[in-house]
């Protein structure tokens, strides 16, 4: 009989959450749906800029098979789709708003990419809303 020599998932659980909501792409999804509550893909798109709709469709993919997002899909002419924010998707958020407060403090600040303010999660030097 077969055996496994590992088990399923022996990762620490911080690498399953980096790989839930790590990345670039995928933190970023979360915070304009969190902002925006309710958006079609091509909003979505609209919000996220220098994104391929290659990498938009599959990290939506990933976000879905998560269960951090949810996929309303409409039987109209033409198709509709909808994207949100699942229960759990809106309890990462406490979360990437911390680290956003993390970096605005030890973030470079000479860094002309620099925000006084994330437009995103509303982090404003010090306070999160």
């Amino acid at each position: 009989m077969y055996q496994k020599k590992l088990q399923e998932d022996i990762r620490c659980p911080l690498e399953y959450g980096l790989e839930v909501f790590g990345g670039k792409w995928k933190s970023r999804i979360i915070c304009v749906l969190a902002e925006k509550e309710l958006l079609r893909y091509s909003e979505l798109r609209r919000e996220m800029a220098n994104i391929t709709d290659a990498v938009l469709a599959t990290t939506l993919k990933e976000l879905i098979a998560d269960g951090i997002i949810h996929r309303r899909q409409f039987d109209e002419i033409p198709p509709r789709v909808e994207y949100c924010l699942t229960e759990k998707g809106t309890s990462v958020l406490p979360i990437l708003r911390s680290i956003c407060q993390w970096a605005g403090i030890y973030r470079n600040e000479d860094s002309e990419l620099s925000l006084p303010q994330c437009r995103k999660c509303n982090y404003r030097g010090g306070n999160i809303q």
